[in-house]
């Protein structure tokens, strides 16, 4: 799998907390070079639960499980993620402890988008990191708004 079928997958997405930079082909382009190609095994850990990591991934193929550990019993599932999902948006905003597990489902391609690159994404081509910042950003809180809707019962 190239980046070419990443950008694909997650253009054609269609889920409420998909991934939406507006971006044309060339910056496309550009922000995929600073993206590392990755293999997991099924069931292999692509995020653990209370670890530091400054990184955002992005799925070109699988699936993976998003759950967390110690909450009440049926509770730890939170979702599967289809290609072209992003996940770990956070650690581009916080160093903070990961707050889920996503390990993989099925054997899968992720590309990763470590801090360190960002940055110099950032200070390279600006207008690309504040687009996948911005779009990051729209996804954490779609993903927020979606959790809170489950936690609180309508009326």
């Amino acid at each position: 799998m190239d980046v070419t079928e990443l950008i694909q997958a997650i253009q054609t997405l269609n889920t409420e907390d998909a991934f939406r930079p507006r971006l044309d082909a060339a910056q496309w382009r550009l922000f995929t070079q600073y993206l590392t190609r990755h293999e997991l095994k099924s069931g292999e850990a692509l995020v653990t639960q209370g670890e530091r990591d400054r990184s955002v991934y992005f799925l070109g193929q699988g699936s993976l499980q998003v759950h967390v550990s110690g909450g009440e019993p049926g509770t730890s599932r939170i979702g599967i993620l289809r290609p072209g999902s992003i996940c770990g948006e956070p650690g581009l905003f916080a160093d903070a402890p990961r707050m889920a597990h996503v390990e993989a489902m099925t054997p899968c391609v992720v590309f990763a988008l470590r801090l360190p690159r960002f940055e110099e994404m950032a200070a390279r081509t600006p207008a690309v990191a504040l687009e996948v910042a911005r779009a990051a950003g729209a996804v954490m809180v779609q993903r927020t708004r979606i959790n809170l809707t489950r936690l609180v019962p309508s009326a």
